[in-house]
């Protein structure tokens, strides 16, 4: 097979993408700078490595909820509605966060409401990507909008970092409401999209979204491997206490945040412009156990310049879920596909907010850079077990 013909303008140049990017980099942006926010508060008043994980944690598991129960409108009513009210609604909400003396306990309640909102419109973006774009532009648009998705989880931490600084954490959640605002109106300006065949959509029970994905081999061993992504990410929730354990101040904390997002950028130009499509499928497994090995390497408590190149080295092998994300939605017919990207983002920000709370309970008795090396360990472990057993699976030509 040739090398790829199809490139980033190419996909650009739909209008319609375009809108949807846009509208989905500026509510992200936002809602970094949130995340930056409250965990830097609790920190502040806490001190806690567990509860800092936790506040962390809590930005992501409302998708139990929200994957389970909500993501399944985007098969039922139009999906550019169905992202335009998620945004609305969780304006509002983040108004009431902005609430000065909001106590810490009304603040996680409202957190939680918002982060259930994200999951109908995560599910209703991702199936329109396969109706606006076909073939290997389609590829290269899921690629697009992770590279971007990473490069403001970048921005947005570094950038929070700077915000809560100089203003105090309670601002950043206006200019978040204010950043839903703008993405509602561009996402205004789409097709409705509504699902191929909504007739077929008739009681849309969790059962049968399960089995979708459980009763074809391929996508659960994709949704398997995107699973694998909760060991990764703990990180993220221990960036404040290690930083705290090596020495710097909190604000320098958000580079390490930054890191393995910045390399998970890296990784995928690298994933779709160098490597062709037809080889990428068989680097799925060995990527994914790759990406865990520099993790072990935070034991040692290395300074910070080498304990960024380490989780930069993360990111950019955890690319791999570029392509697993890509292949998985593309599997799923129209008519569940909703559904069935809501089921395994629930899944998977449950895992990765369980994985956080578990690390800073961890990070309380092995401090923070040996809990992310034992979850760097326990990730190979089980990115090990599952090339090992699904070997049989991997295309082979």
């Amino acid at each position: 097979m040739g090398k790829q013909s199809v490139g980033f303008s190419d996909v650009f140049s739909v209008a319609e993408y375009r809108r949807l990017w846009g509208a989905t980099v500026i509510s992200e942006l936002g809602d970094q700078l949130a995340r930056v926010a409250v965990v830097t508060l609790v920190y502040q008043q806490t001190a806690s490595a567990w509860l800092t994980a936790l506040s962390y944690a809590l930005s992501y598991l409302p998708a139990i909820m929200g994957g389970s129960l909500l993501a399944v409108l985007a098969d039922r009513h139009p999906r550019r509605n169905v992202m335009i009210s998620a945004d609305l609604l969780r304006a509002i909400l983040v108004v009431l966060i902005a609430v000065p003396e909001m106590p810490l306990f009304a603040l996680y309640a409202l957190l939680f409401a918002v982060q259930a909102l994200e999951s109908p419109a995560r599910a209703a973006r991702a199936a329109i990507l396969p109706q606006m774009l076909s073939g290997e532009r389609y590829t290269v648009g899921v690629a697009a909008y992770h590279v971007t998705n990473q490069a403001t989880y970048v921005l947005g931490f570094l950038v929070g970092g700077l915000v809560v600084a100089a203003t105090g954490p309670r601002p950043a959640f206006v200019v978040d409401a204010a950043t839903f605002v703008v993405s509602a109106l561009l996402i205004s300006r789409l097709s409705a999209y509504a699902p191929a065949d909504p007739a077929r959509v008739v009681k849309p029970r969790l059962r049968d979204r399960v089995e979708t994905i459980t009763g074809h081999p391929r996508l659960r061993r994709l949704a398997m491997l995107a699973l694998l992504a909760a060991f990764s990410m703990t990180p993220l929730a221990l960036a404040v206490p290690y930083g705290r354990q090596i020495g710097l101040d909190e604000d320098l904390s958000s580079l390490l945040m930054a890191a393995i997002p910045a390399g998970y950028v890296a990784g995928t130009f690298v994933l779709t412009k160098r490597v062709r499509p037809d080889t990428r499928p068989r680097l799925l497994g060995p990527l994914a156990l790759a990406s865990f090995v520099p993790l072990l390497g935070a034991a040692l408590l290395p300074p910070l310049p080498v304990m960024l190149l380490l989780l930069v080295a993360c990111g950019a092998l955890t690319a791999y879920q570029v392509v697993a994300n890509a292949e998985f939605v593309s599997l799923v017919p129209d008519e569940r596909r909703g559904g069935a990207v809501g089921v395994i983002a629930a899944a998977l920000t449950a895992a990765q907010g369980l994985a956080m709370v578990v690390a800073g309970v961890v990070a309380e008795f092995a401090g923070a850079g040996g809990a992310i090396a034992i979850f760097g360990s326990a990730g190979a472990l089980a990115a090990l077990a599952l090339l090992r057993g699904a070997r049989s699976e991997l295309p082979v030509s």
